[in-house]
């Protein structure tokens, strides 16, 4: 009897698309705490850590079955690694089990990892921003991501361009997924807004001086200019840009949404415009705009334990509580959990207000964006 037990329970634990029947709810996560994307991935691994640490508090998570289990988010550092990324998502997949994984930090290792979760069938919410990621949905089946897509940021910017009166423009980006995706939905973009584009450069993630890229800029005299990157070569950018003394308005992406693009930038950084999530602005909402609550709480337990705010802090955010949500509904089936997640209306998060359907994982419209401007080092609503 006792082994005939044991084969039912070997074999339950064995169903395929479904994690381990643990009393624990196993959330893998891969952010890029080393590396490059670092500025971008520590706050992720803050904010998750902080969340299972709340989840837990208030008694775990109740799936389906009216119980509820403590849930355990277990974290890999892919170092900003293509190769890394990889070895992480198969090693939660494999050996940790997970219900679901969020992450990656970064667009590059979010494209290296859909291969591996869509063969193993579990859910991903990405934390990178490339539109690539989920699109098309019919092929993306088992990935969502929280971050603003590029033609959605790229729109908000070109919109305020021609507001301005900025129809001239030099463009510098990353030589990386992330600036490489930027740099063609800008391109789209500027094209059919009549936008023209009079210098072309780019760099990469490691670089320490972008001098000769924007000399070259300075050289066709845009009427503005629009960096795309992360920090520090963003902030790198932003540097040389005034130590060449220019003065026409320079953008940046929403990569710059930390404290850390500031800091080492320096006073260059003052006068910046950049579009982003309203995390950064978030007391000058009104207090109709359903999203005022949440980031306001989000900052301030953010920022009790981590220090300032950033948005990538609110990727995590917005993809752990995805995910979480999704557990409540579907408990550790990893299908119906993916199932939950495309089923998801009218979510308030950090981010925007997620609603996803079969053909839109990413679920973020105009309203996830604004415009942002460093003025004496802090955050403002662009004038």
């Amino acid at each position: 009897m006792r082994t005939f037990f044991a084969f039912v329970l070997a074999t339950l634990l064995a169903v395929p698309g479904t994690a381990a029947a643990q009393d624990v709810y196993k959330i893998g996560a891969i952010f890029s705490i080393t590396g490059p994307g670092s500025s971008l991935g520590i706050p992720e691994r803050d904010t998750a850590a902080m969340l299972e640490t709340e989840i837990n508090a208030r008694g775990g998570i109740k799936g389906p079955d009216g119980k509820a289990r403590p849930v355990k988010i277990v974290i890999y550092d892919d170092a900003s690694d293509e190769t890394k990324a990889v070895l992480a998502a198969k090693k939660l997949i494999d050996e940790d089990k997970v219900v679901a994984i969020v992450g990656t930090t970064l667009s590059g290792t979010s494209l290296a990892i859909l291969d591996t979760v869509q063969k193993a069938e579990v859910p991903l919410v990405s934390c990178a921003a490339a539109a690539k990621i989920v699109e098309p949905a019919a092929e993306r089946k088992w990935v969502f991501k929280t971050p603003q897509s590029d033609a959605l940021i790229v729109g908000a910017l070109v919109d305020h361009l021609k507001a301005k009166g900025l129809t001239t423009v030099g463009w510098l980006n990353v030589d990386y997924a992330f600036g490489q995706l930027g740099w063609l939905a800008f391109e789209k973009a500027a094209q059919k807004a009549g936008l023209t584009i009079v210098a072309n450069e780019k760099f990469g993630q490691k670089d320490v001086d972008i001098t000769a890229q924007l000399t070259r800029v300075k050289v066709a005299n845009p009427q503005a200019v629009i960096i795309w990157s992360i920090p520090p070569s963003a902030s790198i950018a932003t540097k040389n840009f005034a130590d060449l003394g220019l003065k026409m308005p320079l953008f940046q992406s929403h990569g710059v949404g930390n404290k850390r693009y500031i800091d080492l930038a320096g006073p260059g950084a003052n006068g910046v415009v950049f579009p982003a999530g309203k995390l950064l602005v978030a007391e000058h909402l009104t207090d109709q705009d359903p999203q005022k609550p949440v980031l306001l709480a989000y900052a301030k337990d953010f920022e009790a334990k981590f220090g300032p705010r950033n948005t990538f802090g609110g990727h995590a955010w917005d993809a752990v509580k995805l995910v979480a949500a999704a557990i409540e509904k579907a408990g550790a089936d990893r299908a119906r959990v993916r199932a939950a997640l495309e089923q998801t209306k009218n979510f308030v998060g950090i981010t925007g207000v997620f609603d996803f359907s079969p053909t839109e994982h990413n679920g973020l419209d105009r309203r996830a964006v604004t415009m942002i401007q460093i003025v004496d080092g802090q955050w403002r609503p662009a004038r």
